[in-house]
């Protein structure tokens, strides 16, 4: 698997138990398991719930599943 595949997959494993839709950014985070220290890594990558918030725009919400996340995440970070 590569890191970004790694990646989507660890984003979207944390967010399995999440009651969607999240309508907010503040709702995101608190659905993580460790909030906004919640943490990534593959190769030498590693991003945090946090860090990957501030990449999120207002429009992007609401988010209806996982994967959704984890995609809109990756492609704002150039991956």
């Amino acid at each position: 698997m590569n890191v970004k595949e790694e990646i989507r997959t660890q984003i979207a494993d944390a967010l399995a138990g999440a009651t969607f839709p999240i309508r907010t950014p503040e709702d995101l985070l608190a659905a993580f398991p460790e909030g906004a220290a919640t943490t990534c890594r593959a190769g030498d990558v590693e991003m945090t719930a946090g860090e990957a918030g501030t990449l999120l725009k207002p429009d992007d919400f609401p988010f209806t599943s996982p994967r959704q996340v984890a995609d809109t995440i990756l492609s704002r970070a150039g991956m």
